[in-house]
């Protein structure tokens, strides 16, 4: 219940300052966080999901709608340079952090959901972690997805090229493969790997 009046508040509050701001980009971003808000909600009894990944998704929600709704000094928060490691491709931006932590929360959801299908006896993390990691990245290959969808919806929109995009997938790789680590170290000797 927490869980689910954190995310209602949070989502009523982004969406009048994006509807008071004429951001349809992030107006758009909240119904599909919406969307799969309410997947969620009605799945929550049978897949029972752990409330450290509901507070990470939310954490993500937090941090995508803030990357989009705040700025400091004229820059929107999405845009900020957090530590400056390549001017080239513009890293490490918050852009890439949200990335890392939202697709680190989303692979732990994807091994959530694979973990009742695991034998007893499996054996051998390489082959469970590509799988997981995988099933992260193809969260990752959405998202970049349902951006490109809002380009095309709002061209005006603050989302890059394929350098913005493949360096999206990289950070979501990122992301999956410190998941991979935190499910290594909850796990090993509970799934018999």
């Amino acid at each position: 219940m927490p869980v689910l009046i954190v995310n209602a508040l949070l989502l009523a509050v982004f969406l009048v300052v994006f509807l008071s701001r004429q951001n349809y980009e992030f107006v758009i971003y909240i119904g599909v966080i919406v969307f799969f808000f309410l997947l969620i909600l009605f799945t929550n009894k049978r897949v029972s999901y752990p409330n450290d990944v509901l507070w990470g998704l939310t954490a993500w929600s937090f941090l995508h709608m803030s990357g989009g709704g705040f700025f400091i000094g004229g820059v929107r928060l999405y845009e900020l340079l957090l530590v400056p490691i390549s001017e080239t491709y513009n890293i490490f931006r918050y852009d890439q952090f949200v990335h890392i932590i939202g697709f680190a929360v989303a692979t732990l959801m994807m091994f959530h959901l694979l973990k009742p299908l695991l034998r007893s006896d499996l054996k051998g993390w390489v082959s469970l972690s590509i799988i997981v990691v995988m099933a992260g990245l193809g969260v990752g290959a959405l998202n970049e997805i349902i951006e490109f969808t809002a380009t095309v919806i709002t061209p005006e929109t603050g989302v890059g090229g394929y350098i913005n995009t493949s360096m999206d997938l990289v950070a979501d790789l990122v992301g999956a493969v410190v998941a991979m680590g935190i499910v290594f170290i909850r796990e090993r000797g509970k799934i018999g790997v």
